[in-house]
This record gives structure tokens, sequence and C-alpha cells, in this order.
């Protein structure tokens, strides 16, 4: 008996000493797995927040191309070199004045857009030009400071342009336009709407594939390159944007635009299946519109500032209606500019 108690003795210590030996390693193992989960959470969030950074980045700095040419090698017409003040003073403004042929007091300044400089290529913006140099105006086209040759700029979606564009319309009346027309396409047109709100010195605004930049137009444009849900990817590109490019999307006045009864009168062009900018804000903004001059063609199955290229008998037959209308432009010499610029 005593032999056996004593032999039973040890067994039993060791077995009942084994979890206690082993608890600190399992805390260890533990922590361990806790902190590795911890770093990838974190990582997998600054990856995150990095992407939407990389993303506000390229939205804030566009890559524009160089201009290839000039409206005396493009389409023969004379012009000038010239620099303007943006209206709030902040930067100079570089581009292109062609006079009419004739002494003229009407004036057609082409607002570009995003990613784009004043050629405008895909547009193209040359035709349009010589278009409407044809129909007697004087043509103002320029650079905005993201597409600066010079002194680039970031792009703002229409806080820093509509100073750049009221500078344009400022130089145009300088030069004495009686009659002052803007043309704008895609964000060109959204910052054409937004000086629209800060000056009474323009008399009629054709605007192609009009693009506002607002929270939907964001996330839309943002969801069409990355599968990013709209929360919270919207809140962090509002943080984000006025560390990048100094605006906030509060600082541009879309709501605003999206009410606005402007007294001047606007041609809305839109395309169907414009993936960048849908068709359902032009209708909501000409709807808006009580001028009597006021209208808009919604073009089916048209894309993203591509409407001139798909449509361009249709295109400049109603733009010709349009100018006919609303400036002093004589209705023979805008279908007669029409029909040479469709040859």
């Amino acid at each position: 008996m005593y032999s056996t108690s004593q032999s039973e003795a040890p067994l039993h210590t060791k077995v009942s000493d084994l979890p206690s030996s082993l608890s600190p390693r399992l805390i260890r193992f533990k922590h361990i797995v806790v902190a590795l989960l911890l770093s990838v959470v974190f990582f997998m969030l600054f990856c995150f927040i990095a992407l939407h950074g990389y993303i506000a980045w390229v939205l804030s700095n566009p890559t524009v191309a160089p201009v290839f040419s000039n409206p005396m090698q493009a389409k023969n017409m004379k012009y000038e070199d010239i620099t303007f003040p943006a209206a709030d003073g902040s930067r100079t403004m570089q581009g292109w004045y062609i006079p009419a042929s004739n002494d003229s007091g009407k004036t057609i300044i082409f607002s570009h857009g995003y990613g784009a400089n004043r050629e405008e290529t895909w547009v193209p913006m040359y035709d349009l030009a010589h278009y409407a140099h044809q129909l007697g105006f004087n043509v103002v086209m320029f650079d905005y400071g993201f597409a600066s040759q010079i002194n680039r700029a970031v792009a703002t979606g229409g806080k820093a342009e509509s100073q750049q564009l009221l500078g344009a319309i400022q130089f145009a009346k300088q030069r004495g336009a009686q009659e002052l027309v803007v043309w704008g396409f895609s964000m060109g047109a959204g910052t054409a709407l937004q000086t629209g709100l800060l000056t009474n010195e323009v008399d009629a605004m054709i605007l192609d594939s009009t693009f506002l930049l607002e929270p939907d137009t964001l996330y839309h444009n943002i969801h069409n390159q990355i599968n990013l849900p709209r929360q919270p990817t919207l809140e962090i590109m509002k943080l984000l944007f006025p560390v990048l490019n100094g605006t906030g999307l509060q600082q541009i006045p879309y709501q605003e635009v999206k009410k606005k009864d402007y007294s001047f009168p606007i041609f809305f062009i839109h395309g169907t299946e414009d993936e960048k900018a849908p068709y359902p804000i032009a209708e909501q903004l000409a709807a808006n519109q009580t001028n009597p001059y006021s209208e808009e063609w919604i073009v089916k199955d048209a894309h993203h500032e591509l409407i001139f290229r798909e449509h361009p008998k249709e295109y400049l037959r109603r733009v010709s209606t349009f100018l006919s209308h609303v400036t002093k432009t004589s209705s023979d010499d805008v279908q007669q500019s029409a029909s040479n610029n469709v040859r």
C-alpha cells in the first residue's frame, strides 16, 4: 500500500501542473494572433483610405495633352495670342482671340471640359470655332488653370474655374463684345452655369454634355471605374478634396445651379448614353428655365461630348436656329455656315 501511494503521488502532481505551465504560452499566442489581426485590419483600412486619396489626387490633377496646333494651322483663321487675369486675380490665363472678319460686337467664348485644353480635339473644337467665325462672331478659346501650358493648377470642379471664365468674359467685353455667348462642354458647361450666377454680362449659353460636380455625379464616375461603396466613399472624398485641391464639395454651388432660372436663354444638348454625366441632370436644369428661347435636345444613343461628331448636320442646324433667335445673326448667314461646316 505504501509503495503504491508513493508511486501515484508524483504522477498526480505532474498532470495537474500541465495547464499552469502552458497558460503563459497560450496567452502569448493569443496576443500575437490579436496583434496580427489588428495589423491586417489597420493595413486594409490604410489601403482603403490611400486608394481614395489616390482617386482624389488624380481627379484634382488631370492629365492634359499639350496644345498641338493653332487656329491658323487648323482652319486658316487669323488669331492673337492673349493673356488676361482671372476675375479674382488668382492667376493669368492664356488663350487665343480670333477676331471676326468684319468689325463685330458678337463674341463666343468656348469653355472646354475637364481633362482637355482649348483645342478639345474629340469635340472637335476647331470645327466649331470655325463655324462661329463664319457666322461673324469673334471667338475666345482659352485654357483653364488645370490645362495651363505654363503654370498648371489643380482642378476644382468649377470653384476656381468660374473665376477664370469670368475673366474671359471681362476680356471679351473689353474687346467690344456687345452680345456674348458661352459655349461649354462637360465640366466647362457646369462651370459656365456656376459663372452665370456671378454675372449679368452673358446673353446666351450653349451647354453640351453638362457635368455638374456634386455628390451624385462624383460617385457615379468613381463607381464607373472601381466598385466602391457609396458610403463611406463620399464622406472620405469630402474630407480629402479640401486637402488636395483646396475645395470642398460644399463650396461648389450645385444646389443653387440646380434650382436656378437663368435670365438668359440656354440650349442644353445631351446624349442618353452619356456615362459621365447622366442626361436627367440636363432635363432637370432645362425644366427650371422660363426664358422662351431656352430649350433642350436629348439625343438618343449619343455619348459624352461626342454629339457633334455623331450628328453633325443636326447639331449645327439646331445650334444655328438657337443662335438666330438669341443674337442678331441673320438666319441666312447661320444656315449657310452650317452647310459649309458639314460638307
